[in-house]
């Protein structure tokens, strides 16, 4: 069983915290969320894509799967938007998610969005997930460079996310950590606002997964927080 912590923050600008996190040790099922939307949708969004997640897979977790996982996105999917439809208070509501399954010693990663799943190990940090943004799936591809993206009036906007489109792609990976080895699930709260050096420099550290998830979050505060920010780390 992997050793696992979760904490999650609203930062320093924003008064209500549209991610939503679950640790389910049990399930071997980790996962992050971060909602959008105006008033309390966001929140909704991120919430019901979780407990949908925790639903499809636990309900037979003895052969939960890959398939199992990105069927579990899907139907989170489909719920999220369901609701949007039937309220209007929650129209135009949708989430990310990253989410992990341990089996069998290997980890199955599906995302959505721009959530991110890394790995830590020997020193060395890596992005397991590739980002569904304009940025990523549209600038880097058209040759903007780096500094221009950083600033580019496009740079948060999502190519992909759970409840916008019944056209949903799922992107998946598995995941084969050594002993030691940390994976890091988080929103962009976090990975949008400390540079990697910091997130590497923390993980380093000999200190228990939960001071290394608060640091991870002080460090977003201390360059601002502009958005909610939410850390599980995981050691195998």
């Amino acid at each position: 069983m992997l050793e696992a912590f979760g904490a999650s923050d609203p930062g320093c600008v924003r008064g209500n915290n549209e991610d939503y996190y679950v640790i389910k040790p049990a399930l071997g099922l980790y996962a992050v969320a971060d909602g959008m939307g105006g008033a309390q949708a966001g929140e909704h969004a991120s919430r019901l894509a979780v407990e949908t997640l925790l639903e499809v897979v636990g309900g037979d977790p003895d052969s939960a799967n890959e398939s199992r996982l990105v069927e579990a996105f899907h139907e989170a999917n489909r719920r999220v938007m369901e609701a949007a439809s039937a309220d209007p208070a929650l129209e135009g509501m949708g989430t990310t998610m990253v989410a992990a399954l341990n089996r069998n010693g290997n980890l199955l990663v599906a995302s959505v969005g721009d959530s991110r799943a890394y790995l830590f190990e020997g020193g060395a940090l890596n992005a397991v997930t590739e980002d569904q943004t304009w940025v990523n799936e549209v600038g880097r591809r058209l040759g903007i460079d780096e500094n221009t993206l950083k600033a580019h009036p496009m740079r948060h906007v999502l190519t992909m996310a759970i409840g916008v489109s019944d056209q949903l792609r799922v992107h998946t990976y598995v995941v084969k950590p050594k002993p030691g080895t940390q994976i890091l699930l988080c929103s962009d709260g976090l990975h949008g606002v400390a540079p990697d050096e910091e997130l590497r420099s923390i993980l380093g550290t000999q200190d228990p997964l939960e001071a290394k998830c608060r640091n991870l979050i002080a460090a977003a505060r201390a360059r601002g927080g502009p958005d909610n920010i939410t850390a599980i780390l995981l050691k195998a």
